[in-house]
């Protein structure tokens, strides 16, 4: 069973090929190649989930090469809950894409699949390096999404990205070559060995080397102020493509959670718990910012990637606590938003469409054709993102209130989540009550009409926030079991004893 590792990569990536050698080919058979390559990527991900949940942890070394020596992918509940979380957000996304989105352009099927593809290899590599590689490579297909479909509105902010995440890549290559020169190796569950044994001339430069990775994840992640980039970028991408990106700053979540509860947890001697003081307060401050360009947003689209920043400092803050009760509730948080704001990007697309030049300002308008249907769908995921009963955020936001222990922490993580909850509440009320209760006299400026496909994948991903509600307890369950595997990364150590000729189940 443990080939089945390679099959979230080798499915995307095998799509993303023939995607190449088919852009002649008519469009109906590329998006039938494309959904089809999806949906087997969703089915893989749900297989390696059902794998994942006995707790074991699964290797797969390729060419036979033994850890840590060799290329390694490895599965526990952490990397099978990100692929789940990925590959049903990229399902919605791509079907919406038909609309109009892959028209726009001749490769956008091909940077879809290859961007799915970069950010599975990023969730299962068992190797630092082999994560720098998947970044790379989830990168270089960011660029293109992001700037398809051409115009100056997405080139200046898509030349940003590129340049922040470019000078990100240089930081990352310089931190792992800095730890490799003292510890001979990058794989981590190898480093995750090696750190606690290090010599006191050896510590400076393995600290150094961790706090630029710290850096470089906090850069993808869009923590404060490394974040300042992303609402100009995200608003500017078309629908399908920001909606894929509410993934992207999970990606860096993922990076701080696995390399520093294995790498430099609890474990580490000297280097233990390295930059985490930092995370609960950089978290606080990213989330009250968010909050701010969310009050001050002109558009539906920009208060969306604000509301991005907004869960990246959320999750933050709920990691900083350094406990297991906190990263399981960042989880459960992280399910949730990935979710309802992938499909927010989508919904204010559709809203946009009816609303001619008014687009998806915040001002008033004709009323739109679909204006009770859309209204509720931006309602639901407005309700969902501020965090307010009975839909999936509150229950989140709860689980990240009670991880909190009594004292300072406690008193500063409930003020800011609260408040911040409250003003949140008050810039969606703002927004929608203009867009769509206070509509000017006239005709619908435009004949937009929505289509089933689309708007049922705008529908399902915000209608997974009631799902997470109904699948709470056993949500939960698995969030809990995931954070003790994490703050208790002896079994994954344990996978530099595994044959490599066998199942490799421990």
């Amino acid at each position: 069973m443990n080939n089945w590792l390679t099959a979230p990569i080798l499915i995307p990536l095998l799509g993303g090929v023939l995607q190449i050698f088919m852009s002649y080919a008519p469009m109906q058979l590329r998006r039938t190649l494309a959904l089809t390559t999806t949906i087997l990527t969703l089915v893989a991900a749900i297989v390696l989930l059902g794998l994942a949940d006995d707790g074991s942890y699964r290797m797969y070394a390729f060419g036979n090469w033994q850890p840590p020596f060799g290329i390694v992918l490895v599965l526990d509940r952490l990397a099978a809950l990100m692929l789940l979380v990925t590959a049903t957000l990229a399902l919605f996304c791509h079907i919406y894409a038909f609309h109009k989105t892959d028209t726009q352009g001749p490769h956008f099927h091909t940077l879809f699949l290859f961007q799915l593809a970069g950010l599975n290899i990023a969730f299962l590599t068992g190797d630092l390096f082999n994560l720098f590689v998947a970044f790379e490579v989830l990168l270089i297909a960011s660029y293109g999404l992001l700037l398809h479909g051409g115009g100056t509105a997405r080139t200046v902010p898509g030349l940003h990205y590129v340049i922040l995440n470019l000078v990100g890549s240089a930081l990352f290559l310089l931190s792992v070559g800095m730890i490799y020169s003292v510890t001979g190796t990058l794989n981590m569950a190898d480093l995750a060995v090696k750190v606690p044994r290090l010599s006191s001339e050896d510590l400076p430069l393995v600290k150094i080397g961790g706090m630029l990775l710290l850096v470089v994840f906090g850069l993808k992640a869009a923590i404060l102020p490394l974040c300042f980039w992303l609402p100009r970028a995200y608003a500017n991408a078309t629908a399908p493509v920001a909606a894929l990106f509410a993934v992207m700053t999970k990606v860096g979540i993922y990076a701080i959670l696995r390399v520093y509860t294995l790498i430099f947890g609890d474990g580490a001697g000297d280097l233990a718990n390295l930059g985490m003081d930092w995370l609960f307060p950089a978290g606080l401050i990213t989330l009250a910012v968010g909050v701010m360009g969310l009050l001050g947003s002109r558009t539906l689209k920009t208060m969306i990637a604000w509301q991005v920043i907004i869960s990246v400092g959320t999750m933050l803050a709920a990691i900083g606590l350094n406990t297991q009760a906190g990263t399981s509730a960042a989880l459960f948080y992280l399910i949730n938003t990935t979710w309802v704001v992938g499909g927010l990007f989508l919904v204010v697309d559709l809203v946009s469409d009816q609303r001619g030049s008014a687009s998806d300002k915040i001002v008033t308008a004709p009323r739109m054709r679909n204006r009770a249907l859309l209204g509720t769908l931006f309602l639901l995921g407005a309700t969902a993102s501020a965090g307010l009963p009975p839909l999936s955020g509150f229950f989140a936001k709860l689980l990240i209130l009670q991880a909190a222990t009594p004292g300072v922490e406690t008193a500063l993580l409930w003020s800011v989540i609260l408040i911040g909850g409250f003003f949140t509440l008050i810039a969606y009320s703002h927004a929608g009550s203009i867009v769509f209760w206070r509509n000017n006299e006239g005709h619908i400026e435009s004949d937009s009409k929505l289509t089933l496909p689309v708007t049922a994948s705008a529908a399902a991903l915000i209608g997974l926030s009631i799902v997470i509600v109904a699948l709470a307890g056993p949500i939960n369950r698995y969030t809990e079991d995931t954070a003790a595997q994490l703050h208790n990364p002896a079994g994954y150590i344990e996978i530099l004893e595994m044959p490599v000729f066998t199942e490799g189940k421990k």
